[in-house]
């Protein structure tokens, strides 16, 4: 992004017409130890100098090893097209596009988005994109609350566990009741579900990486008269049915196995998708096709039920400027994969967490955790502390065996494998794990 300084001229025009003689009295309610703080700064450097420090200080960097953490976060090859296009000044600065005239690639864009989105889901509409998959998942079971007038929510205990605690938080902002319902064996059992519940909450591949079977619980809750909200891995979606073709209402996730880098975590976007009947519940925004009066195709804001376009007491939700630009990230992505191109990446990632899981097995003491079938996370019970495993596998610069909440069991660990990790990569970790757990 150019940055344009002000001249000398453009400051004394601005002072003039703010009645100031000096540049000084604009900040005269500021103390003179913010204005003129005392600096400790070395003697003055050449361009040369400066680029040779800046290197050497990028070198006492260390590399950041090779991840096999699962849990969400995941490194997946992230071709070179996509963070080219997403630094464009036109997508980069954009705001909320309030002016379709002058927002017309930002929001084709986003429309394009929602458009994958709706595809990768089965299901008829999703909106301009969520803060992460947590927040996705509140919004989510908000709206169906919103839609069956009861406040019981019934969770699985295989949705992702902070998934569950910032649910938690939004709904007893509301005054919602909250219900978890253990795995076992590592799978959802069956339920039936009162006539106060309003949502239903399953997650597949859940948080230990298993495939659940959802028709039972979709069939229980739409029985109750219940709606259902299906939290998915998008990846997954390439290859599994997914949640519209099973009969979800609403499916949430997170995007990041969608060109966006793992980061340390963030930032990242999140998905919603609903069934039509739902879509007047949306939160945020959404940006819908149309025509003008000469027939021309054009795009525009549509259904913003947010505290910026309609009353405040009638917002669906305090949702603002989201996680748009990395949403953009994510359509670029399966843009530029396609559909056989995203089902590669999903069939390899499975192929390389089951080659990693046989051979993690063999070693003394650990046990596989998660049923199987499993898609490209799974769990492991360690014959020794997680978090000591964890960080001698770091030492060796290898970031695996995430520990995993005791409601699941002691000395549980999530790996992960993806089409980056090649087999000299998979023998480097199971022979790190051998040497570890010796």
């Amino acid at each position: 992004m150019d940055f344009t300084p002000h001249t000398p001229d453009d400051v004394r025009a601005m002072l003039e017409a703010l009645g100031m003689q000096e540049l000084r009295e604009l900040f005269a309610d500021l103390p003179d130890a913010i204005l003129e703080p005392e600096l400790n700064l070395p003697a003055p450097l050449s361009e040369q100098e400066v680029l040779e420090h800046v290197s050497e200080l990028a070198a006492k960097n260390a590399p950041a090893g090779k991840a096999f953490l699962g849990g969400g976060q995941r490194p997946h090859f992230i071709p070179s097209i996509i963070p080219a296009l997403v630094q464009r000044g036109e997508f980069l600065t954009a705001y909320t596009p309030y002016q379709p005239e002058v927002s017309q690639g930002v929001l084709q864009a986003v429309f394009e988005y929602q458009t994958m989105i709706a595809e990768l889901t089965a299901l008829d509409a999703s909106n301009a994109s969520l803060y992460d998959g947590a927040a996705a998942l509140a919004e989510g079971v908000l709206l169906a609350l919103r839609q069956t007038r009861r406040m019981g929510v019934v969770v699985s205990q295989g949705v992702h566990p902070e998934y569950r605690q910032v649910l938690a938080t939004y709904l007893h902002a509301v005054g919602a009741e909250l219900r978890t319902v253990n795995l076992q064996d590592g799978l959802t059992p069956e339920m039936e579900f009162g006539d106060e519940i309003g949502a239903v909450v399953l997650q597949s591949p859940n948080f230990l990486g298993a495939i659940e079977n959802p028709a039972p619980w979709i069939e229980a809750a739409h029985a109750a008269r219940a709606l259902v909200v299906y939290v998915a891995d998008p990846l997954s979606l390439a290859l599994l049915k997914p949640p519209g073709r099973w009969g979800a209402d609403i499916a949430v996730g997170d995007g990041q196995p969608l060109g966006n880098p793992m980061n340390f975590g963030g930032p990242q976007f999140g998905y919603i998708a609903v069934r039509e009947k739902l879509v007047r519940q949306l939160p945020g925004r959404l940006v819908s096709q149309t025509h003008d009066v000469d027939g021309r195709r054009g795009y525009v804001l549509a259904l913003a039920a947010r505290e910026q376009h309609i009353r405040r007491a009638k917002a669906k939700s305090n949702i603002t400027t989201n996680a748009q630009l990395t949403a953009l990230m994510g359509a670029m992505h399966l843009a530029t994969l396609g559909p056989d191109g995203f089902a590669e990446v999903a069939k390899a990632s499975v192929a390389r967490a089951h080659a990693l899981a046989a051979e993690l097995i063999r070693l003394p003491g650990v046990e596989l955790v998660t049923p199987e079938p499993f898609f490209n996370e799974f769990a492991l019970r360690l014959p020794r502390p997680v978090q000591s495993v964890r960080a001698l596998l770091a030492e060796r610069g290898l970031h695996a065996a995430a520990p995993v909440s005791q409601e699941y069991g002691e000395n549980i660990a999530l790996f992960a494998a993806t089409e980056r990790h090649g087999d000299s990569d998979l023998h480097e970790l199971v022979q790190a794990m051998g040497e570890v757990l010796s």
